[in-house]
């Protein structure tokens, strides 16, 4: 994952988000909360448990609720299955994962994983109103800008990414495929903060809200959601965050939350790793360029399991609350989204014309190979 600017942050511009839109979660600064954990197991059962009563409850919600109020998963059904819907109270969730290196301590699919776990929380949440289903598709292993193109790299072991272009064709191809079968609330829930990612998925939204008068919302890309995880370091020290600086990418936040949904896939070796530390994007572009640039940025070295927990309950508590809302009718159309806050950031700026640039030379080669077997 990378921000890009978190202070937008890099551009100098402060966001507060709307008084009316509040976490699913108790407040909505709900990663300051204290978890009081003296270690990683302990914390672990304590989860569990917190995952048991949370059930309990949903439970409890559900009775009096129709036993066909679940969550579906397009791969397992057939035709008629499908066809059976009430197009009025199911909602479409499409979660999508980049394939992006996270250096040598993370998994390449690290955003993905996190985006699974939204996925089934907001399925969950939805499925809890009386009559209301959620659809949900497999994982989309697509994305656009991986954080190694901060240093003008455009080949890193581990990043698999598409163009602007393809993945806005994508989202926007399934918009159409959605739209023509009359489903008219979708939310994609893509866990990677790259601008222009945010900008193609953004107008595949809005291809999908003017063609078919229907909400298809990014839900990542709302500045209440980058807000919240922007301030999801709050449980470390603050001598720590400092360390960690502008992190942006496999840092301090994303280890601690690896740590905490797959500390099967995260190298011991996190617990020594060298820090990158810089204020803003444009900070961090020179550490990015250096030959032997690891692929991180920030102080992975002080992740822990309950940082990371802290964090992923503030991203679910804000992005549930959105979904309820948009569900209830709010406009989420009037929330600044983060691929426009983004524009002016300077540091942006010289990343993302790099990337156009690289971009535009593949669309190239492409299509002269297209062309000189006669395909095009």
């Amino acid at each position: 994952m990378h921000t890009g600017s978190r202070p937008i942050i890099g551009a100098g511009t402060t966001y507060e988000a709307p008084s009316d839109v509040k976490p699913y979660d108790s407040g909505w600064c709900s990663y300051q909360r204290s978890f009081g954990v003296d270690s990683v197991d302990a914390f672990r059962k304590r989860e569990i448990l917190m995952r048991i009563a949370l059930a309990s409850i949903v439970a409890f919600a559900l009775q009096g609720v129709s036993a066909f109020a679940q969550v579906y998963r397009v791969a397992e059904m057939n035709t008629e299955e499908i066809r059976a819907l009430d197009r009025a109270k199911t909602v479409v969730l499409l979660p999508g994962g980049i394939l992006e290196q996270h250096g040598p301590y993370l998994p390449s699919f690290a955003d993905g994983y996190v985006s699974e776990r939204v996925t089934e929380t907001v399925a969950e949440a939805i499925v809890a109103r009386p009559g209301w289903k959620a659809l949900v598709f497999p994982m989309i292993p697509l994305g656009v800008g991986a954080a190694n193109e901060i240093g003008g790299k455009y080949a890193f072991d581990g990043s698999y990414t598409v163009r602007s272009a393809t993945l806005r064709a994508v989202f926007m191809d399934l918009a159409d495929e959605l739209g023509e079968g009359g489903f008219r609330k979708i939310f994609v829930v893509h866990f990677h903060l790259a601008p222009n990612q945010s900008r193609a998925l953004d107008e595949a939204a809005d291809y999908f809200a003017d063609t078919y008068r229907g909400q298809m919302v990014h839900l990542v890309g709302l500045m209440p959601v980058i807000e919240s995880y922007a301030g999801s370091s709050q449980n470390a020290g603050q001598a720590e965050r400092v360390e960690n600086g502008f992190g942006v990418h496999a840092d301090l936040v994303e280890t601690s939350i690896n740590l905490f949904l797959r500390p099967d896939l995260v190298a011991p070796g996190y617990a020594k790793a060298r820090s990158f530390t810089g204020r803003t994007i444009s900070e961090l572009i020179p550490a990015a360029k250096e030959a032997n640039w690891p692929g991180y940025f920030g102080s992975p070295r002080h992740a822990r399991a309950d940082i990371g927990a802290a964090a992923l309950r503030s991203l679910e508590g804000t992005i549930v609350g959105l979904v309820l809302k948009i569900l209830d009718g709010f406009d989420y159309r009037q929330l600044p989204r983060y691929g426009d806050v983004t524009r002016n950031d300077p540091g942006i700026i010289a990343i993302d014309r790099g990337a156009v640039a690289e971009e535009q030379e593949s669309a190239r080669k492409q299509a002269g190979w297209l062309k000189k077997k006669g395909f095009q």
